[in-house]
């Protein structure tokens, strides 16, 4: 179906990104996967295209406002060659909205220069090994210092992407003890220097999937926080999370409907030219009717996100669409993925051909940003239920 969500403008810098993906990413991107993180430099890089600091105002040097969609583009264009710009799109698109909602002038004149040069990443702490889903768990803690000048920050999280190659780390702690009658209280977000002295980094986990990106544990052996590096007002992080899980879920929703079209692109291909018993596979009607399929919900999934697109630009997407996002469109492509991979036969599951890496690379999809169960929860109390 005709796609209506992007202009002119809009496939411009789409054919900006394109070019840019395929020059330096492209030829780098199995070595960058063996070595478990892409290189710094890339960031830098990006920096310089102009797109490390969307939303940032231009008296700070970035862009301006933006709107999402630009966002949208790099996902897909990242999705279309099968790779990952390492947690690009994770600093920029779903922790950068913090700052440039919560930041105050100073911290705005501090931090936004460097983000859009691509000289500071960042990365966002939220889950602990005990809590997973449950952030109001969180067991991390920063106390006050007597003189009121500084956090002391001690606690650990885990599965933290992005941490090794980024200078701040937006991180959730609790800054006062927690209230059985409000579990939800006491958590503040604190900005914190990656190499503030102790901020320790632990093990760099190895996943199945997303390989070019570091994810990470992480601990806090009283780090000292500055109190101007608090993000918004003490106490109020879960309004500030629940907030921002809106555009990380749509985001999400993006990235699994991309990758599904990409799917079925790079099986046609392969299709047509792979022969057995003497045809080629796309003769088989078996072929036929499973790519139409695919292709029947990854168009569903498309025009579900592109709604979600739109309405992320007005700021009317509320967290149960951007619930029904996520939910549909992993799911979607967890299904469409795995039917291309069966269309490879053996040579799907080779990691010389992209079907494989994006086969892992999605099962995560469903598990990250709330899973999929707890997306269906969100839509259930949409229903009254």
């Amino acid at each position: 179906m005709k796609r209506t969500v992007y202009d002119e403008d809009h496939e411009a810098f789409r054919s900006m990104i394109r070019e840019f993906v395929a020059k330096e990413v492209v030829p780098h991107y199995e070595e960058w996967e063996e070595r478990g993180i892409v290189p710094r430099e890339l960031f830098h890089k990006l920096g310089d295209l102009g797109v490390t600091g969307f939303g940032i105002p231009e008296e700070y040097g970035g862009p301006g406002e933006t709107g999402y969609k630009y966002q949208a583009i790099i996902t897909e264009e990242s999705a279309r060659a099968a790779i990952m710009l390492g947690h690009y799109g994770l600093s920029t698109g779903m922790v950068l909205p913090y700052l440039l909602t919560l930041a105050t002038e100073e911290q705005k004149r501090r931090w936004f220069p460097g983000i859009v040069s691509g000289d500071l990443m960042l990365c966002i702490a939220m889950t602990e090994p005990g809590a997973g889903s449950d952030l109001a768990g969180i067991r991390t803690k920063a106390e006050l210092s007597a003189d009121g000048r500084h956090y002391v920050l001690n606690g650990a999280k885990t599965f933290i992407s992005g941490a090794r190659n980024s200078e701040l780390c937006v991180v959730v702690a609790r800054t006062a003890p927690a209230d059985p009658e409000d579990r939800r209280g006491g958590l503040s977000l604190l900005v914190v220097p990656t190499d503030s002295e102790g901020f320790g980094y632990g093990r760099k986990l190895q996943k199945i999937g997303l390989r070019s990106s570091d994810t990470n544990e992480l601990s806090f052996t009283n780090v000292k926080v500055p109190v101007e590096n608090l993000l918004g007002e003490e106490g109020n992080a879960f309004a500030y999370l629940g907030r921002n899980l809106v555009r990380e879920r749509l985001a999400v929703g993006v990235d699994a409907t991309a990758r599904a079209a990409a799917a079925i692109e790079f099986t046609k291909a392969y299709v047509r030219e792979r022969t057995v018993f003497g045809k080629p596979v796309t003769a088989f009607q078996n072929t036929k009717f499973v790519l139409a399929e695919c292709s029947t919900e990854v168009e569903a999934a498309q025009s579900l996100v592109d709604r979600g697109i739109e309405l992320e630009e007005t700021g009317e997407l509320t967290p149960a669409d951007a619930a029904r996002i996520k939910l549909f469109g992993t799911e979607v492509c967890g299904r469409v993925i795995d039917k291309c991979l069966q269309l490879h036969g053996g040579y799907g599951y080779m990691l010389e051909y992209p079907i494989a890496r994006l086969y892992a690379d999605v099962r995560v999809n469903r598990i990250y940003g709330g899973s999929s169960e707890v997306m269906k929860t969100i839509i259930a109390k949409d229903l009254g239920l």
